[in-house]
């Protein structure tokens, strides 16, 4: 990995992972990367977002509850092994 090297990251300003190009580092650890999307420049999140992304399934059930009224389904949240 060198600066200007291309890496997918979580962008904090477009809220998703998108490509990103290294700005800083240490030794061969990343510190900081630019959206290449928007330009914001954040640290390293090691592609980790706060939330996960919609799946198709969940997008289009959201936007169809938006359009009829009705509440959309959810389904119970996994538990993470422990």
């Amino acid at each position: 990995m060198r600066l200007g090297d291309d890496i997918d990251d979580h962008c904090s300003r477009c809220k998703r992972i998108t490509d990103h190009a290294v700005v800083s580092m240490v030794g061969e650890e990343v510190l900081k990367t630019r959206c290449r999307t928007c330009n914001s420049e954040h640290k390293y999140r090691q592609n980790k977002g706060r939330s996960k992304e919609m799946t198709a399934q969940e997008a289009f059930d959201k936007v169809l509850a938006s359009v009829t009224g009705a509440a959309p389904e959810t389904k119970p949240a996994r538990r993470k092994k422990q």
